[in-house]
């Protein structure tokens, strides 16, 4: 609405507004900056939300991993733990089968050196024997007995 003065011969205009529009303006203005503010609280949380989820996503993505590498970890030292007992194992039934054979071997090579004693002792007998002239004549009876730590041989004449 316009009014108009006359004032020395010039004209003024001098536009008045609407009280209620500028009150109808404010007041909107008023309401968008509620919802601009409302909004803007909605957004950050919203914001804080997202970044929560990617933070709790972040530690789930690195506590996978490290769990992922603790158990190959546990793993190549269970393996290793099993290498190491079965090299041991090997080796300690190296060392006795060794010493079984040459437990067996000293065994062996003592009751041979016993066999050939009491051969030897037979031969010598035996030798004596032939050149004894007997007027009867006598047989030889012989019993060996073997045990783990020597060699009996028994020789018995009979007359017959």
């Amino acid at each position: 609405m316009g009014v108009r003065f006359c004032k020395d011969g010039h004209f003024i205009v001098i536009i008045v507004k609407d009280v209620e529009e500028t009150t109808e303006w404010k007041i909107r203005k008023k309401q968008k900056s509620e919802k601009d503010s409302k909004k803007r609280a909605a957004a950050t949380k919203i914001q804080a939300w997202w970044r929560g989820t990617l933070a709790r996503r972040t530690l789930l993505h690195a506590a996978l991993r490290s769990w992922i590498i603790q158990r190959w970890w546990r793993h190549t030292v269970v393996r290793l733990l099993q290498r190491k007992r079965r090299a041991a194992l090997i080796t300690y039934a190296d060392r006795e089968r060794a010493v079984v054979k040459l437990q067996s071997l000293v065994r062996m090579w003592r009751i041979h050196w016993r066999y050939c004693q009491v051969l030897n002792a037979i031969y010598i007998i035996q030798c004596h024997w032939k050149c004894q002239n007997c007027q009867t004549c006598a047989l030889l009876r012989g019993h060996c007995v073997v045990t783990a730590d020597h060699l009996q041989f028994h020789i018995e004449i009979i007359n017959p």
